[in-house]
């Protein structure tokens, strides 16, 4: 599932000292980058992608809501931090020149516990990092325990310690 862009597009730096103003949703194309997982433990990496035309910065965790195809929420629960497809990392800002992309992290099981029910979504709204407006990403998404996910921080490609499926 990955888009044919060369490394240097997809690039990404760490925030220096004075960076630019934050990622508004409306400059940010999201898509599924890679998905892996065993066992019912599954994770999903999505790219948010700088579409405008200047710099922007992302820092810190994303929210997430599971919808259906009809454009309702489902029950979902998001953690944010680690779980057993990606470790816990504290969040960096990263900074996306136009054209670049960061990563984000959606870990889940699709294991049914007890009687709690499993959410089966085919699009996930992605809310950048202090922002209220979400992305809609295409993605079919089963997460049981009443549609927990756990979400890492905005990653930049390559980033340290990382263990996702974004390029490094």
């Amino acid at each position: 599932m990955s888009p044919s862009t060369s490394a240097s597009s997809t690039a990404s730096t760490t925030a220096p000292a004075s960076a630019p103003a934050r990622c508004q949703p409306a400059q940010l194309s999201a898509a599924p980058w890679g998905t892996t997982g065993a066992a019912g433990t599954l994770e999903l990496t999505v790219s948010l992608r700088n579409v405008g035309p200047a710099a922007c910065a992302l820092d810190g965790y994303p929210g997430a809501q599971l919808a259906n195809a009809a454009g309702q929420a489902l029950p979902t629960s998001v953690i944010r931090g680690g779980t057993s497809s990606f470790t816990d990392q504290a969040p960096v800002a990263v900074v996306l020149e136009a054209g670049q992309s960061a990563y984000v992290d959606i870990g889940y099981s699709d294991v049914p516990t007890g009687t709690t029910p499993c959410e089966s979504a085919s699009v996930l709204w992605l809310t950048p990092p202090d922002d209220v407006t979400y992305v809609a990403i295409d993605a079919s998404v089963t997460a049981c325990d009443g549609g927990t996910v756990t979400v890492s921080p905005v990653l930049g490609a390559g980033s340290p310690g990382s263990q996702t499926t974004a390029p490094s």
